[in-house]
């Protein structure tokens, strides 16, 4: 498939923005983990299936979007779903969402690479 230039990244900050809405917004905040790990390890293998190069950023970017949030509510003084709303559960959220991230990027560079040798 062919390198779309900054196509790419354009699409990882939507997949992120919407993954992060999706944990934030639905259901009022309250929404299993599960979903977002779920939405995180899809979104990450299908992009690194799907971009040729620099896949690991890409996953890096979708990824950076749910720790974000969180961060930018909890400086705000906004309420949020984390519990309890401090720096250091946003870490435990931001280190965990990344090596979830990092499963899916490594997921779909497996599926690439079979698809490839098929």
């Amino acid at each position: 498939m062919k390198d779309n230039g900054k196509l790419k990244y354009v699409a990882a900050v939507i997949i992120g923005l919407i993954i992060s809405a999706v944990d934030n917004y639905a259901f009022g905040g309250e929404i299993t983990p599960m979903v977002i790990i779920l939405l995180l390890l899809l979104a990450t293998s299908g992009m690194s299936v799907i971009v040729n190069t620099k896949a690991y950023l890409i996953s890096i970017i979708i990824w950076f979007f749910l720790p974000a949030v969180h961060l930018i509510k909890h400086l705000c003084g906004l309420p949020d779903s984390i519990q309890p709303n401090t720096y250091r559960s946003i870490l435990y959220l931001a280190l965990f969402t990344f090596v979830i991230s990092q499963i899916g990027f490594l997921i779909g560079r497996g599926i690439r690479k079979t698809l490839k040798n098929n």
